[in-house]
């Protein structure tokens, strides 16, 4: 699998960079994100590498998240990953298939499907890692992200 013709990394939110898990407390949800995915994605950014953000649910977590590792392209609270996907894509003026989405959901195989690569974490949904093009050793909030960016630093050589 080639991914040297992959122009955006679009990701899940909630099981992806994050372990699944949605903690309470007094002041609502919050989320546990790793540093290592964190990191990755840095060294993607700083390579001008476009990340979106697609989730179903819009936490001031992740909004913090996205602007602590400058991520600008957001679509939270979006049922419609798929569209939000061909939106994406469509204001980047590339093709889909130039995109990489990385779900672990069943909500999620419709972005995986209309992605040029489909990516999920180990403990993805069974059916969501059957339609994968890759799937990572590590689980969802503990490196997985990391392990897909890794490849795309590879495919973009040493610059």
């Amino acid at each position: 699998m080639r991914l040297d013709g992959i122009k955006l990394l679009a990701l899940d939110v909630d099981g992806v960079l994050t372990d699944g898990g949605l903690y309470y407390g007094p002041e609502g949800a919050f989320q546990k994100f790793n540093s290592a995915d964190g990191a990755g994605i840095i060294e993607l950014r700083r390579r001008e590498f476009p990340i979106a953000l697609v989730s179903f649910r819009d936490f001031p977590a992740t909004r913090r998240r996205a602007a602590d590792l400058g991520i600008e392209l957001l679509c939270l609270g979006s049922a419609e990953k798929d569209e939000a996907l061909r939106n994406i894509c469509g204001n980047m003026s590339i093709d889909t298939e130039a995109a990489l989405f990385m779900g672990d959901g069943l909500m999620d195989l419709p972005a995986i499907r209309t992605a040029g690569i489909g990516a999920c974490p180990s403990n993805a949904h069974l059916l969501v890692k059957a339609e994968c093009d890759i799937v990572t050793k590590a689980a969802g909030g503990e490196g997985a992200v990391r392990e897909v960016v890794d490849m795309l630093l590879g495919s973009l050589g040493n610059g």
